[in-house]
């Protein structure tokens, strides 16, 4: 079966008219003979959008009862059964009553669209997801209803439904949208002009963006590569040379006169080399995201078709370039990238040429180039070889030249000049292989003069006889040098290449860590930082009473006489920026001190972008320690907020009896006889525990929190602190069950505290298990002994069992005999306080078992059964009262 298609109506702001062309394009559909059906429309008591339901064909409404109320909802039953060719939806962002099959109603069109029946809806720009808090921040409304961005994108048919503000207003002022009684706070509100402007603009940037994917997608489908000018973009060509900024700034005067997009590209070659300008591309990307483009790098091995093929990609219109500044001779030799990209381009795309001026960046804010000057790197005609290597290269010319001679002229009459120019050249060619150009030069000037000297009639003399021969000296020295020349480039590159991997490497071994969840990464860094630029040492400084935020650096070097090192990393770290080789700023203040060798340029680019991720680290801790200081005030205050909501009814409760039957006893008009009295005394009594259990209770949960509970261990039988806990309780605790096995051994803890949270627990048990026996055993487990109190009650659901160890907590007890929530709480810090765990477990075949588990890994086994007569420890405890604190 085919799926349905869905055709929407997006409306830019309320009362546009979405319901209205909906209705009409049914009835237009229904005029043609197709079946059209109206699923569902809302009711606004607009009159003229009433009577565009003519006579259309109205499904009946499900109805739902919700809270004792009967809510009507869309029968997406109905509709699947009556199966319309067509079926008109109002409101795609309506929530479902609860209880129906789908909680949106875009839910239930995907439904009907799977069903092959195609839908016809509207939804509001609010409703979209993506937009939702942007509309807030515009309008102040929030909007609780949204839909997916891919549900409306998804839709085989969007229509913008738009108005301009002044029309809109007058429509709500003519009371074609509200009532009149909601027409002055509409307008004043929601409505005003300039929300509606803001609006209408966001709508058409949206549907603008997804008509530019169709198109996109069109162009891609069809194989359509030419520019289609639908929509101007302006791309700029970036290399890091002198005057980017001029044709940066140039690009985005053009591109704001025609609300085109601006794009810088810089194009890398993919030779392996680094190029030079990346202190001119770091400027060019910072002003250009000042003007609003965007940045993209792209690398190829030729530049033009690469720009080319960028600006194709991006469909651009407009590419600006800036004008050459080689030689004639160079633009000979390696051929002019303006004019290939011209070439390239056809009639397509405009080219523009822009002249800069190579001694003004036009923004620079670099001392050295405001002076006039500019530091240029000039690569080294060196191969990036050891000396030790240039040394070896050396050696063997020295050892393989006369080496060869002397074979060749023992063997003269075999070897002519040809011969031993090919031998010649093969060691030229393994000198370059060795140590570079300049030992290989030298290898062929030594084998020119010794072919000339040895092989070239006359022999033992400088002088030729024959041209030929000299001919064939010549171009031995030109191959020697071409091949010198190229061995050595291919060592730099490969070399580059090789630096250039592990320079990334290093950079996203950097960046994994940042994302990575370990706290303290600052020296990790470090340690990776002197490895990849062989440093000696390195720290992180901070002037002493600096913050390290986000201010300003000005002057901080000259106001800090101290420093703090926050972080260091190999020997005698440098502890002022001036025991340092390299200082670098960071955040703030802090910089980065390095002492070592001295770095190239290229190593100091890529260090720069080291410090940036080290910044980022250090911005990271700090947002981390402002984070959970943030997060500690956050429970203190919910702390806070429980406490007052719990002890403001609790701390009422008993003070309400107190006062009751104090005032009745105390009163003069009334007389009770002896029993009456009893009761109220009783009362006083009972009320008056209650609230000391409350207090004591609150101030155990502080002294937890402030960690001030001291335990005072020794080794006490569990069955005696069981005898303890149970005989505070009274008789309430006459029908437990214990069973605890003579071969228990003793345990080391604080009978006080131990005894209160078997008191707690049970105390719990009696209250929650609805009535069921309550019992409790122990045992002796993997080295642990375990208290386990199982009742058979409703239990705790595995999603809660962590709340309820929280303060406050009582998961929905708000019986009469509930207390404040605290003594789980204060049960589970009593435990953790003499090295135990307390756990919830389910009770087999219904309920809640505590475990209350001791390690117990050198136990001695004792009897377990003896009573509390002669152990001071359980002694003192069952003198301590215990509050019996109500399941949370």
């Amino acid at each position: 079966m085919a799926r349905g298609k869905l055709r929407l109506y997006l409306g830019a702001a309320p009362g546009v008219g979405k319901t209205y062309a909906m209705l009409n394009e049914g009835w237009r559909r229904k005029e043609r003979g197709t079946d059209v059906v109206i699923g569902w429309v809302e009711e606004h008591g607009r009159p003229q959008t009433d009577a565009q339901i003519r006579d259309l064909e109205i499904l009946g409404r499900r109805q739902v009862d919700y809270r004792g109320h009967t809510i009507e909802e869309m029968d997406v039953d109905g509709i699947l059964a009556r199966r319309p060719e067509f079926v008109l939806v109002d409101a795609l962002a309506h929530s479902n009553a609860p209880g129906s099959r789908h909680a949106k109603r875009w839910e239930d069109v995907e439904e009907l669209l799977d069903a092959g029946i195609n839908v016809i809806s509207t939804v509001n720009l609010q409703h979209l997801e993506s937009l939702n808090d942007v509309v807030e921040r515009i309008t102040g409304v929030a909007q609780h209803e949204t839909v997916p961005d891919r549900v409306v994108r998804s839709a085989d048919q969007l229509e913008l439904v738009d108005m301009a503000p002044e029309a809109l207003r007058r429509r709500l002022a003519h009371g074609n949208v509200y009532p009149a009684e909601r027409i002055d706070a509409a307008l004043s509100n929601y409505f005003r002009a300039g929300n509606l402007t803001a609006l209408r603009e966001l709508a058409l940037l949206w549907v603008a963006d997804r008509v530019d994917q169709e198109l996109h997608d069109y162009r891609e489908r069809h194989g359509i590569a030419g520019q289609w000018e639908t929509k101007e973009r302006v791309v700029v060509s970036l290399t890091g040379a002198p005057g980017g900024a001029v044709l940066i700034r140039r690009a985005a005067r053009m591109a704001m006169r025609t609300k085109a997009e601006l794009i810088g590209v810089h194009v890398r070659t993919d030779d392996g080399l680094s190029g030079s300008g990346t202190d001119g591309l770091a400027r060019n990307r910072a002003l250009l995201h000042e003007l609003d483009g965007r940045y993209v790098e792209v690398v190829g091995a030729d530049v033009a078709p690469a720009l080319v093929q960028v600006a194709r990609t991006e469909n651009a219109t407009q590419l600006v370039m800036g004008a050459s500044h080689r030689s004639r001779l160079t633009e000979f030799v390696r051929g002019s990238v303006i004019n290939s990209v011209i070439r390239e381009a056809g009639g397509a795309l405009d080219v523009h040429i822009i002249a800069t001026d190579t001694d003004d960046e036009s923004g620079s804010d670099d001392p050295d180039r405001r002076g006039g000057t500019r530091p240029r790197h000039r690569p080294s005609m060196l191969s990036p070889l050891t000396t030790r290597r240039r040394a070896g290269a050396l050696l063997l010319g020295i050892v393989g030249f006369p080496l060869l001679t002397v074979l060749m002229t023992a063997s003269r009459s075999h070897v002519d000049l040809s011969v031993a120019l090919s031998s010649y050249l093969l060691v030229v060619v393994a000198v370059a292989a060795i140590g570079g150009v300049w030992p290989a030069a030298l290898a062929a000037l030594a084998g020119f003069l010794l072919s000339n000297y040895y092989f070239a009639p006359p022999l033992h003399t400088f002088t030729i006889a024959d041209v030929r021969d000299v001919l064939s000296l010549v171009i031995f020295l030109v191959v020697a040098g071409s091949v010198s020349v190229l061995v050595d480039l291919s060592a730099r590159r490969s070399a580059g290449a090789v630096q250039a991997r592990a320079d990334a490497h290093m950079l996203a071994r950097v960046a994994g860590r940042l994302v990575s969840p370990d706290a303290d990464l600052l020296p990790e860094l470090l340690d990776e930082l002197l490895v990849a630029f062989r440093l000696e040492a390195a720290s992180v400084l901070r002037p002493a009473g600096g913050t390290g935020g986000t201010g300003g650096t000005e002057g901080a070097g000259d106001r800090a006489s101290a420093w703090t090192v926050l972080v260091a990393a190999g020997l005698q770290p440098p502890r002022t920026p001036a025991e340092s080789t390299v200082a670098i700023p960071l955040t703030g203040a802090d910089q980065l001190a390095l002492r070592g060798p001295d770095l190239t340029i290229t190593e100091r680019d890529i260090l720069t972008g080291f410090a940036a991720q080290l910044a980022t680290a250090l911005e990271r801790e700090r947002l981390n320690a402002e984070a959970a200081q943030a997060e500690a005030l956050a429970g203190a205050d919910e702390l806070r907020s429980a406490l007052l909501a719990a002890v403001s009814h609790d701390l009422r409760t008993p003070l309400a009896s107190i006062k009751a039957a104090s005032s009745s006893l105390l009163s003069a008009q009334l007389e009770f006889g002896p029993e009456e009295t009893r009761i109220l005394l009783q009362t006083i009594d009972h009320e008056s525990d209650r609230l000391s259990s409350l207090v004591e209770n609150l101030l155990d949960m502080s002294r937890i929190q402030s960690g001030a509970i001291e335990s005072a261990a020794a080794d006490v039988p569990v069955g005696a602190v069981v005898e303890a806990a149970m005989a505070s309780l009274g008789t309430r605790a006459a029908d437990v069950d214990v069973q605890l096995p003579d071969s228990l051994p003793r345990l080391h803890v604080d009978a006080v505290l131990l005894e209160r949270v078997l008191a707690n627990l049970i105390d719990n048990a009696l209250v929650h298990g609805a009535g069921s026996p309550v019992r409790v055993e122990a045992g002796f487990v993997a080295d642990s002994v375990d208290i386990r109190v199982t009742d058979r009650g409703p239990g705790i659901r595995p999603g809660e069992r962590d709340t309820a160890f929280r303060p406050f907590q009582r998961l929905g007890d708000t019986t009469s005999h509930a207390g404040v929530g605290l003594g789980l709480a204060v049960s589970r810090g009593f435990v953790g306080t003499m090295g135990g765990e307390l756990e919830i477990e389910d009770t087999p075949g219904g309920g809640c078992t505590m475990v209350v588990r001791f390690p117990c890994p050198d136990a001695q086994r004792h009897p377990a059964g003896g009573s509390a007569d002669g152990d001071p420890a359980v002694s003192a405890a069952s003198e301590h009262p215990v509050e019996s604190t109500p399941w949370p």
